[in-house]
């Protein structure tokens, strides 16, 4: 159940206030009205409204001042001004200090209504926007790393991309793989020399029902279902002048596949329960980790939209296949947690530990391997990553130096006890004299290290 929106009305006069408070409460608003404007700033930032009503003219007080100290304080509710003054004089005054509008007294309470309505609704739009906004910085400037011949080739196909400015593009790969990083860079590029601010509008496809994906994607009108109490815009509308990101399009059902090929093909969209359609002008970008191809085999995907997005692919590889890219990858991934949890003791990664994280296969991809340094960041202590910090970070690793050949013992035998020693002086060595981190790199428990510790007098 969706919580009830809330209004704060301020009015001197008490038929006023009865009279508003009530029809607001019928309209299934949370309604808390106030007489006295003594100390009524607090008292609305208490309630945290979303529509303030407040009258102009107040015994002892003014309404365009009390405006000024709640804008001036940040109050993220709309304001509504009332004024009882026929030429609005004070009440457009009251508009320039940031009041969202304005009703003249006496009032028609249909037009409060509506006012209060489309206030609403334009706040929360305003939301959703601000809201695109911080998705779309998100990955804002980050660079596609890696300099292995595939990625350079991943690279200079986004170039032509966007300098060809394509409408429809298509980026396959793994689960992990970096797609959305792919769009991101091609979205960016696109945009340059463009105007300064271009949505960037990201949609998974199936992390919402199908039935709610159709009004995601390209709104709704008032009453059009159960729950649409008022006209929506759609992430085609929202994304105009930028970009449209259809994350996993392989799992969209196929009668929605329909209606996106034709939004696709004729820039075109109708609103659920509409009757005019709505040009629209942005990029589509669509990613999945499917075999598209088989999937029109298997009639689960439309061939006619697979064809479409197809004309112009791009097909991120698989980090397995493009193992040398790894030490740039860690690096970059090292200093980027680094930052973020303000823990710069980690300079670098070892020459072994780089040879451990060569050796792994990364189901995962690069998430895998940035989740696993993330991990190291936090957990772990050093001046660089350790084949031990490796080890613990990636499941069914060996906790041995990078793979390194088995011991040989030597013809003519060896001190059991000076090799022994030997290692932990070296486990201690390179964890910086952290008994656990030395611990784990033997695979012995602490308290086991710290009998051999005192066993062989290296305190």
């Amino acid at each position: 159940m969706k919580p009830k929106r809330r209004i704060f009305l301020l009015d001197d006069d008490a038929l006023i206030v009865d009279m508003l408070g009530r029809a607001l409460r019928e309209e299934g608003y949370d309604v808390r009205t106030e007489q006295n404007p003594g100390g009524v700033a607090e008292k609305i930032t208490a309630f945290a409204p979303d529509v303030v009503m407040l009258d102009i003219n107040l015994p002892g007080a003014n309404g365009v001042e009390i405006l000024e100290r709640l804008k001036n304080a940040g109050l993220p509710a709309a304001v509504v001004m009332l004024t009882a003054d026929d030429t609005a004089e004070t009440a457009v005054k009251a508009m320039k200090l940031g009041a969202s509008d304005y009703l003249v007294k006496p009032f028609n309470l249909e037009e409060v209504k509506i006012v209060v309505r489309r206030t609403i609704e334009e706040k929360s739009l305003r939301q959703e926007v601000d809201c695109l906004r911080r998705i779309s910085a998100e990955g804002a400037g980050q660079e596609i790393v890696g300099d292995s011949p595939s990625m350079r080739a991943v690279k200079d196909r986004v170039a032509k991309l966007a300098q060809a400015r394509v409408a429809t593009v298509l980026i396959t790969g793994e689960s992990g793989t970096g797609k959305e990083l792919v769009a991101r860079n091609l979205h960016r590029l696109m945009g340059e020399g463009g105007p300064e601010y271009a949505p960037f509008v990201p949609v998974n496809c199936t992390a919402l029902p199908e039935q709610l994906l159709e009004s995601e994607l390209f709104g709704h009108e008032r009453g059009s279902f159960t729950d649409a109490r008022a006209e929506r815009k759609g992430l085609f509308e929202l994304a105009e002048g930028g970009t449209l990101l259809l994350d996993e399009i392989g799992d969209m059902k196929a009668d929605l596949q329909g209606k996106l090929l034709r939004a696709i093909e004729e820039r075109r969209i109708r609103r659920v329960g509409a009757r005019e359609e709505i040009p629209v002008a942005l990029t589509v970008i669509a990613t999945t980790n499917r075999d598209l191809a088989r999937a029109v085999e298997a009639g689960s995907f439309r061939s006619d939209l697979y064809y479409r997005l197809a004309a112009f692919s791009v097909e991120v590889p698989p980090l397995r296949q493009r193992r040398e890219d790894i030490p740039a990858l860690a690096a970059h991934f090292l200093s980027l947690f680094s930052e973020k949890y303000n823990r710069r003791t980690f300079l670098g990664v070892s020459a072994d530990a780089q040879k451990l994280l060569a050796a792994h296969d990364w189901p995962g991809n690069v998430r895998e391997l940035r989740n696993s340094i993330e991990r190291v960041v936090v957990l772990e202590n050093g001046n660089e990553v350790l084949p031990g910090h490796i080890s613990w970070a990636l499941p069914g690793a060996a906790p041995a130096a990078g793979g390194a050949e088995p011991f040989r013992l030597p013809a003519a035998g060896i001190s059991l006890d000076d090799l022994e020693k030997d290692l932990i002086v070296q486990a201690l060595e390179r964890s910086g004299s952290n008994k656990t981190l030395a611990a784990k790199l033997l695979n012995i428990s602490y308290d086991s290290l710290r009998y051999q510790i005192k066993k062989f007098g290296l305190e």
